[in-house]
């Protein structure tokens, strides 16, 4: 499915995930993306995927090569991994900015995301930060006045 009304930011995350496919289902759901355009080959892998939200932001994914752990698996057996998740932001994630944080929260957690900081405010906005099915993480933001 293509949406060529949505224009491409500058900058496009793009993750790579053990099952793609399940991704693509799992990110709608919890954190509200919207699928825009699926590659799929023929083993039913996704070669090339965009996840878009709103009218904004595009999330660009593909499935792992053969033996991808991706980030949860990989911190099961790297102590620095593990170590460097214990920091209280998000770094080596994707920062979203969205119209009702403590909504979008609640979304996540009925989706099942792992919510590693509830919705806080802090002087640059309101915030919570989550890691999805694989353990990717995201951190989405709100302003505030």
């Amino acid at each position: 499915m293509a949406d060529e009304a949505t224009p491409w930011p500058q900058v496009v995350p793009m993750l790579a995930y053990r099952d793609a496919p399940e991704a693509l289902g799992w990110l709608a759901k919890a954190f509200g993306f919207r699928e825009r355009t699926r590659m799929e080959e023929p083993d039913g892998t996704i070669g090339h995927a965009e996840l878009i939200l709103d009218d904004g932001g595009v999330v660009v994914l593909a499935s792992g090569p053969p033996g991808y752990e991706g980030p949860r698996r990989h911190r099961t057996g790297c102590a620095a991994a593990r170590a460097w998740s214990k920091v209280p932001w998000v770094i080596n994630g994707v920062c979203v900015h969205v119209d009702d944080v403590d909504g979008h929260c609640a979304r996540a957690k009925g989706a099942g995301a792992t919510i590693l900081s509830e919705p806080e405010t802090q002087p640059y906005g309101r915030m919570y930060r989550a890691e999805d099915l694989e353990g990717h993480r995201w951190m989405f933001m709100q302003s505030v006045d």
